[in-house]
């Protein structure tokens, strides 16, 4: 997890494939697993959640979607009902990646149980279900969600917060809240909160931020702005270790490039960053070690 942090996740992909190989189980069927030790069972449910995320951040997200299913079925085999709610909560960000928002709707829905959640894990729940309400078209209810995940963050940190919500913090929830207003054409409201998250210091995956700022730019015709940010991006875009941040740059870029309401400075800033993104890496992922759904 620190190479992801550090470097992005496509760095990290090797100790993904090194894991696949080295540890059998993670090639069993969970379910033949059923009554194995109990810090075993949290041991690898963990490790797949680790793996799901870098995976889907990575751009491999066939394979992210069966790796969430593995950790879940181990974490739920195991009793382990935080790391569930971690998997539900990142297989949901991947549902809105790829187009099925109802999916990540109804995935969000289930982190929840009898019991308040902890101020930071229920306002990560209410940025996901804003996500995908603001892709489904709501207009109002994304707005109130959102404001409802500030509020609760506000709320602090508690002895109950599992030990994965370390990174809930205001920069990634001021990113989010940015880009759930940025779904909605809110550009006025949602540039400088973009801005700020993408501006401020944190881990590798925090450059989507960046990503969904210059789009955010681009949609409210901020031409000037736009062409700033690409000249600050494309320089170090070869770097970025994240293909979900990537992907948006091009298809953002792409959009700019071909647009004839762009200054010609921008459109040709546009090229200068398609030119400077690194290739998508192959598809390959890490063998079908999760292939079989729990």
């Amino acid at each position: 997890m620190a190479i992801d942090v550090a470097r992005g996740a496509t760095a990290a992909m090797p100790a993904v494939r090194d894991a696949v190989r080295r540890i059998p189980e993670l090639g069993a069927d969970p379910g033949s697993m059923r009554g194995q030790d109990g810090d075993l069972l949290a041991a690898l449910a963990e490790l797949c959640e680790v793996m799901g995320w870098i995976l889907f951040d990575a751009g491999f997200y066939r394979q992210a979607h069966r790796m969430n299913a593995r950790a879940l079925a181990l974490a739920e085999l195991g009793g382990d009902r935080w790391t569930t709610r971690l998997v539900l909560l990142n297989h949901s960000m991947l549902g809105a990646h790829t187009g099925r928002p109802r999916a990540a709707l109804a995935t969000a829905s289930r982190v929840s149980g009898p019991r308040t959640l902890p101020a930071r894990v229920s306002s990560l729940v209410l940025v996901r279900q804003a996500h995908a309400l603001a892709m489904l078209g709501s207009r109002k209810e994304p707005m109130d969600l959102i404001s409802r995940a500030q509020s609760r963050f506000l709320d602090g940190v508690s002895r109950h917060d599992p030990p994965w919500a370390w990174w809930i913090d205001q920069t990634e929830l001021t990113g989010h809240q940015g880009w759930v207003l940025a779904r909605l054409r809110r550009w006025r409201r949602a540039i400088p909160l973009l801005h700020r998250a993408a501006t401020a210091p944190g881990p590798s995956y925090r450059h989507l931020f960046a990503a969904e700022l210059l789009s955010a730019l681009a949609g409210a015709g901020a031409w000037r702005e736009a062409e700033d940010l690409i000249t600050d991006v494309a320089p170090r875009a070869a770097g970025i270790g994240s293909v979900r941040t990537t992907e948006r740059l091009h298809r953002t870029a792409t959009r700019l490039r071909g647009c004839a309401d762009a200054p010609a400075p921008l459109r040709d800033a546009a090229v200068f960053l398609l030119e400077s993104l690194p290739a998508r890496q192959s598809a390959g992922g890490v063998r079908d070690a999760g292939s079989r759904r729990p």
